[in-house]
């Protein structure tokens, strides 16, 4: 054996020694990035459109995260072409306001487990929507509902819409997952230019009186729209 090589190991034998009791401390894991809302947004309802009164009202509750490609302009926007399309069915826009939620980046994308970490650490009254950078979901939808109907398995989900950002006809999307929503049923329609087709479109949104009675019945049941006194 040369003194070098002695020598070398001599020294990584006093860093071992002096090292040994560091490997003894408790290791530090970083902080989890904190999960709250940052800012609250009122979303002033519109006048009345429908050729009756309405009997019933819809409170919305919104949610964004700051740091995506949203911005509160384009939420109002759709929501703004959504609530009136439910005037059909004597819904009323009673309100609504966009929570601004600062998370982490993981959760700007839709999937269950993510949309569970999120719902555990903040208080999200319902019916709520989410508009989310995108989504994870297999096959990717631009907006999903979770009903009670199809929450058997994430029953904490019940009550929530996910818009995927860049979802297309976006008003006509939120509109179609409300009556989904409210409706607790996943059903499509075949009629021609009903909003219930599967497809969005322009020319698709109408509702009849069947669609209208259980969006009414359900959502009532629910505890999602409030009888209007009149």
């Amino acid at each position: 054996m040369s003194a070098e090589t002695s020598g070398r190991r001599s020294l990584a034998g006093r860093l071992v020694s002096l090292l040994a009791p560091l490997a003894l401390l408790p290791s530090v894991t970083p902080a989890a990035e904190p999960i709250a809302v940052v800012e609250t947004l009122p979303v002033a309802p519109q006048a009345w459109t429908g050729a009756q009164m309405p009997t019933h009202e819809l409170n919305l509750h919104l949610f964004a995260f700051a740091g995506t490609r949203w911005r509160s302009a384009d939420i109002t926007q759709a929501v703004e072409g959504a609530l009136p399309l439910l005037a059909q069915c004597g819904v009323a826009w009673a309100g609504a306001q966009l929570a601004i939620i600062k998370a982490p980046r993981e959760l700007h994308f839709y999937s269950t487990p993510a949309a569970r970490r999120l719902l555990r650490a903040i208080d999200a009254a319902r019916p709520a929507v989410f508009f989310v950078e995108d989504t994870r979901s297999e096959p990717a939808f631009d907006a999903e509902t979770i009903g009670r109907g199809n929450s058997a398995s994430r029953p904490e989900l019940a009550d929530t819409i996910w818009v995927a950002y860049g979802a297309r006809d976006t008003p006509l999307a939120l509109a179609h997952e409300l009556v989904h929503l409210l409706s607790d049923s996943g059903e499509h329609s075949a009629e021609p230019g009903n909003l219930m087709l599967p497809e969005t479109s322009p020319a698709h949104t109408h509702l009849t009186a069947a669609q209208c009675e259980r969006l009414r019945t359900r959502g009532t049941a629910n505890g999602l729209l409030q009888r209007r006194a009149n």
